[in-house]
């Protein structure tokens, strides 16, 4: 039986690759991608229409470059554009055409675009981006209804992370041990797009054979594990030492909301932790949506909290989120405000 992951991954970059390694079945002739994963949604463009062109390749264009490929916004499309984007060749040239933002279109746009979608003309490819909201959220459950092919791109939840990495090394014709995709995760961080670049490199630099050891090599000082480090170190108390390292983090050029998702991160891990009873590292580690490791070191750290010290570094967190989310105009300040509450906070709370 398929996992939730493995199934959801069938109409996203997983499946897309899949069909890319098989040989991509034929391309339907309308395409909806769903989603806010701009790594996912590209990819699955790209492989739409690199089938189209692979399906028109002749010997004088083996790789169908001759395929037009036009974007549009579907708030920018007008009724000339409808007749002259969707109306059939007359030479009977195979085209693509893009339309982005489908979430944003007015009503007569969203109207042109549901009508050109319910009798597509022969030799045009369409593919439809899609966020899944917007004021034509309804727009995604109408589509689906006409049977058109259909590809999710939503981000992907944390437990479903060290899927992704798996099938990325499997792109590449490399299998590896979980203990590799823990490192790379905790490496390289939660980013799929910075995920893909850094496992693309792994594969070529190390011919296939990545272990953990190789990951540290090359991504030993990411800007992730230091804002892990960082977090840590407050956690634990030591706020003069969190200090400093935070601010060599953004001497360096580390973006204040990096540091922010690893420490709030890290509180909402010790929060969920905290009071837990007979957690296994190795047996809780999905659940947890954390490297059996990490799991074992965070319990250890969450024990170490009192219960109101957690309440009140929740609302630290809290606040240091939305103030490096643009609710504050000195994000730097807050940064170190909040390092030093946490750490107060856990000082006065650590049972010795």
């Amino acid at each position: 039986m398929k996992s939730g992951l493995s199934r959801r991954l069938e109409t996203t970059v997983a499946g897309i690759n899949a069909e890319k390694r098989s040989g991509l079945s034929a391309v339907a002739p309308v395409n909806l991608i769903v989603g806010k994963e701009e790594l996912l949604k590209d990819r699955a463009r790209l492989a739409i229409v690199a089938a189209v062109r692979a399906q028109a390749a002749t010997e004088s264009d083996p790789g169908g470059r001759s395929v037009p490929v036009t974007t549009i916004r579907a708030g920018d499309m007008t009724t000339v554009d409808a007749v002259e984007l969707f109306s059939p060749s007359l030479f009977g040239d195979d085209r693509i055409v893009v339309v982005t933002d489908c979430q944003d279109a007015g009503k007569e746009p969203a109207a042109l675009l549901m009508d050109s979608v319910k009798d597509p003309a022969p030799g045009i490819t369409l593919i439809l981006l899609h966020t899944g909201e917007g004021r034509q959220k309804k727009m995604v459950a109408d589509l689906r209804k006409l049977g058109i092919r259909f590809f999710e791109a939503q981000p992907l939840k944390r437990n479903d992370l060290p899927g992704f990495v798996g099938e990325e090394f499997a792109v590449h014709g490399v299998k590896v041990r979980r203990d590799v995709i823990d490192t790379v995760l905790d490496a390289v961080g939660s980013d799929l797009r910075e995920l893909a670049t850094a496992i693309s490199q792994l594969c070529a630099d190390t011919a296939g054979k990545v272990t953990s050891e190789a990951v540290r090599t090359y991504y030993g000082a990411s800007a992730e594990v230091s804002g892990f480090e960082i977090a840590e170190l407050a956690l634990r108390g030591r706020g003069g030492e969190a200090l400093a390292k935070m601010r060599r983090a953004l001497q360096l050029g580390m973006a204040p909301a990096l540091l922010s998702a690893a420490i709030t991160g890290m509180v909402g891990d010790v929060a969920r932790l905290h009071g837990a009873r007979g957690v296994n590292a190795r047996r809780d580690a999905h659940r947890y949506g954390m490297p059996p490791w990490k799991l074992e070191k965070t319990q250890r750290l969450a024990s170490a909290w009192s219960t109101p010290a957690v309440a009140r570094a929740v609302v630290v967190a809290a606040q240091l989120d939305a103030d490096t989310k643009g609710a504050s105009s000195t994000p730097e300040l807050s940064l170190e405000q909040s390092v030093l509450r946490i750490a107060e906070l856990a000082y006065s709370s650590h049972r010795r």
